[in-house]
């Protein structure tokens, strides 16, 4: 197992670690969390999702424990996704957290390294309300003599990050705060760079016998995929920056891609996240925005769109529309870029609408 957390940036990581062990010939799982319109976009082994009846059979052959153990839908989903790879015989698996790191669903596994990518104010009602405190809960992935690659550029952070993981007996490897990949990449924006140089990192870390050469590297990375984020197909861009941090890395990509305007943009949050800074920042980056609610959003934790209408459309214009699938035509009309942005869920609901979109097809 290879084990990647931090708030935002540990999916890219992720995918290009992945695909750097998938180029030196190993039989690769990947679980990522959460998922944009199916759930078997979460378990996959060499590019192959779980199938619908595995999912079927390892459900069905768990909900005694499940109901028993009162499990939750990721402690759930994590299960099935580990019986998976061993019953499709993975070499080597790359695991995302879900949520924080020392409490998460995949904090049972004995990883080979470990890494957080950075650090941000999120889910600070599980992990706390300042970094310091954050920053201890995802170093909980840390484990005794096994590396922990730091990604975070900001000092004190990344102190907090080694301090934390020191104090296991961790093997604490930082990354140069202005370390960048220089190598061909297909995900897009500049921030890439920075997780690319993260990912090359974890991979340097990992035990000779599942090393990758550099060009194995340099081959994975050019091929590493991931739905969603800074997601360019024609017209649209698809990125799920659902907090201020990931949203001004998404203004800094949009800034170095320049897309053709008029660029609209539809965006959906969730009520636990700060969307107010989060629109805030957007509305000055595109040309119209729009404020919707994504259909499979979770209904106690669905923004208060009335709200977003009364208090902040007024002085920053942003239009909104309760009906997401009139919202997504409305937001296509005059525009020669479309981005659609915030939640996975309003991502994930937009990609199943559009034709040849979703993540499997």
């Amino acid at each position: 197992m290879v084990h990647i957390g931090g708030t935002n940036g540990k999916g890219s990581v992720a995918v290009m670690v992945y695909e750097a062990l998938r180029a030196s010939g190993a039989r690769v799982a990947l679980y990522l969390s959460p998922h944009l319109v199916e759930v078997r976009e979460r378990i996959i082994v060499d590019d192959r999702p779980i199938t619908e009846d595995a999912f079927a059979m390892w459900t069905e052959l768990l909900v005694p424990r499940i109901e028993t153990e009162d499990a939750s839908f990721f402690e759930a989903a994590t299960t099935i996704a580990f019986a998976d790879f061993a019953a499709r015989r993975a070499d080597i698996a790359v695991v995302e957290v879900g949520l924080g790191g020392r409490l998460d669903a995949t904090n049972v596994v004995a990883p080979l390294a470990t890494a957080v990518t950075r650090i941000a104010r999120d889910h600070i009602e599980y992990l706390g309300e300042s970094l310091t405190e954050i920053a201890r809960e995802k170093a909980g992935i840390a484990k005794p003599g096994v590396p922990f690659v730091i990604g975070e550029t900001n000092p004190s952070e990344a102190a907090d990050l080694a301090r934390a993981a020191a104090e296991v007996g961790a093997e604490v490897r930082r990354v140069p705060p202005d370390a960048v990949y220089d190598g061909p990449l297909s995900l897009e924006g500049r921030h890439q760079r920075r997780n690319a140089a993260v990912a090359e990192a974890v991979v340097a870390a990992l035990p000779a016998p599942y090393r990758p050469g550099p060009a194995q590297v340099r081959h994975g990375f050019a091929r590493a995929r991931l739905p969603g984020r800074f997601d360019r197909r024609g017209k649209w861009i698809f990125d799920v920056a659902h907090n201020p941090d990931a949203v001004e890395i998404l203004i800094e990509a949009l800034t170095d891609a320049a897309p053709p305007r008029p660029l609209h943009a539809l965006a959906g949050f969730l009520d636990d996240k700060d969307w107010r800074a989060s629109l805030a920042r957007l509305s000055g980056a595109v040309d119209t925005l729009w404020a919707t609610d994504a259909p499979s959003a979770p209904p106690n934790r669905k923004w208060d769109l009335d709200v977003v209408r009364r208090c902040l459309a007024p002085r920053i214009g942003i239009r909104t529309e309760a009906d997401f699938g009139r919202a997504l035509v409305d937001v296509q009309q005059g525009a020669a870029t479309v981005l659609v942005c915030g939640s996975f869920h309003t991502v994930g609901d937009a990609m199943a609408r559009l034709p040849g979109f979703a993540p499997l097809g």
